[in-house]
């Protein structure tokens, strides 16, 4: 038996959360074409026969410009300790970046390994493959570099047995049914959320979390009720949008996908709140379950 915990790390937007879904092959982060979707540490568990590998997806690193985006900032700094190895995830079709140097300067504090994933691979050439492979090593003593397209699956099984070379463990830190260690209902909130970036695309900002009030399970069906939480009004009118049919269409994508993954019938409501300057109030930054690592 080998186990082991994997952080990722990386710039907003490279793919983190896609290659987490990728390599537990079931969706346990939500997704979206809107940059910094991830705020939370989230966990994947993986098991297979012999191996347990526990994923953390962090949220990607960029510069802060309130309280909220130094939390998650610590968040994902905090993993790069700790670990049996990490995977640095970089979009290998946008190129070296300032960001990317940025996160391998940090990386130097860490003694695991880091693997370098040269993600989205499927928008490259063989010529820019190799490009890219060069363009990186001479920065940083990788462990390993993985070329990949989480997104078309190209290359992520070897990834997987290039991880388990690195696994020190030899326990099973989780029951091999659990999937991931995040609660029910922070996995509700973030299925809404990424159904309001979905609906509403580049028609809202960052300036918004969900945050689950309510859960109970009856006999025949599953009532839940969520807060939407903006700092605007301006943003609530939108979401809630004419005669409430986007907080609707919202609500039924949200919903389809949450009787799809508890398996039963689902009532959920949903409510938009206007809390000012939320993301830099700490008794709300707290409440709606960020925490100061």
């Amino acid at each position: 038996m080998r186990s082991g915990f994997v952080s990722l790390i990386g710039r907003p937007n490279v793919g983190k959360s896609t290659l987490l879904n990728t390599l537990m092959n079931e969706k346990i982060a939500i997704t979206s074409k809107v940059a910094g979707t991830t705020r939370n540490i989230i966990q994947g568990i993986y098991n297979e026969e012999g191996y347990q590998i526990v994923f953390m997806d962090t949220p990607g690193i960029i510069r802060p410009i309130n309280k909220l985006g130094k939390i998650t900032n610590k968040q994902a700094m905090s993993l790069v300790k700790d670990i049996d190895c990490l995977l640095f995830v970089v979009d290998a079709a946008e190129g070296l970046g300032k960001g990317d140097k940025f996160i391998m300067n940090v990386l130097k504090k860490t003694e695991a390994p880091v693997i370098l994933v040269l993600n989205k691979i499927d928008k490259l050439t063989n010529e820019d493959i190799l490009y890219s492979i060069t363009e990186y090593k001479d920065l940083y003593p990788f462990a390993e570099i993985v070329p990949i397209s989480a997104k078309t699956k190209d290359n992520v099984d070897r990834l997987l047995e290039v991880i388990k070379k690195y696994l020190k463990d030899e326990i099973r830190y989780f029951d091999p049914n659990i999937k991931t260690s995040n609660s029910i209902y922070f996995m509700i909130s973030e299925i809404v959320r990424e159904k309001l970036f979905n609906v509403l695309s580049e028609e809202i900002p960052h300036s918004l979390t969900c945050h689950t009030v309510f859960y109970e399970e009856k006999k025949d069906l599953i009532e839940i009720h969520v807060d939407i939480i903006v700092d605007r009004d301006s943003i609530k009118k939108i979401i809630i949008g004419k005669k409430g049919d986007r907080l609707k269409e919202i609500g039924r994508e949200a919903r389809l996908e949450l009787q799809e993954k508890l398996g039963n019938k689902v009532y959920l409501e949903l409510y938009v709140k206007t809390i000012k300057n939320w993301k830099d109030r700490e008794k709300y930054i707290k409440e709606l379950g960020f925490l100061d690592y």
